[in-house]
């Protein structure tokens, strides 16, 4: 199975909270530059975090790879939620691409490569980590790539 993990893209600095800030003309464009990534790719399934930003660059993704399904929206993706609580709804038969925010996709990428979260991959704005492994593993999936838009 294979997991893409990609932080949205630049958002604005401000909004009444957190969760409505809005990807900016800088961050979509930064989106769509990995999304052009993933094109090709088997990807069973888009995930995202509730969070407007997340939803803009989930959205922006399936477009642009015509991908037909719907987005799914989950809590567990909040920007400070535990990798453990992702690690554990994850279907080891789906080819999966996760949206989310730091920290929590620095330290969910460097708990599924090493199976403690002392050793967090850094993420720019919209940067794609693509991990691979039998089953989604704490510690059990190795990290094939990271791709800075």
């Amino acid at each position: 199975m294979k997991v893409w993990v990609l932080r949205h893209g630049q958002a604005e600095s401000h909004a009444r909270s957190d969760a409505e800030r809005e990807l900016t003309q800088q961050g979509r464009e930064e989106v769509l530059r990995s999304a052009a990534q993933l094109i090709g790719q088997p990807i069973q399934a888009i995930v995202a975090s509730p969070y407007v930003r997340a939803q803009q660059t989930a959205q922006l993704v399936r477009e642009a790879l015509g991908f037909e399904p719907e987005i799914r929206t989950v809590p567990w993706l909040a920007p400070d939620n535990n990798p453990l609580t992702v690690v554990d709804q994850l279907d080891s038969a789906e080819n999966i691409l996760l949206v989310s925010h730091n920290p929590l996709v620095g330290n969910l990428i460097g708990f599924l490569q090493h199976g403690h979260l002392r050793a967090p991959q850094p993420m720019n704005t919209a940067s794609l980590a693509e991990l691979e492994a039998d089953l989604p593993l704490a510690g059990g999936m190795t990290l094939n790539s990271v791709k800075n838009p």
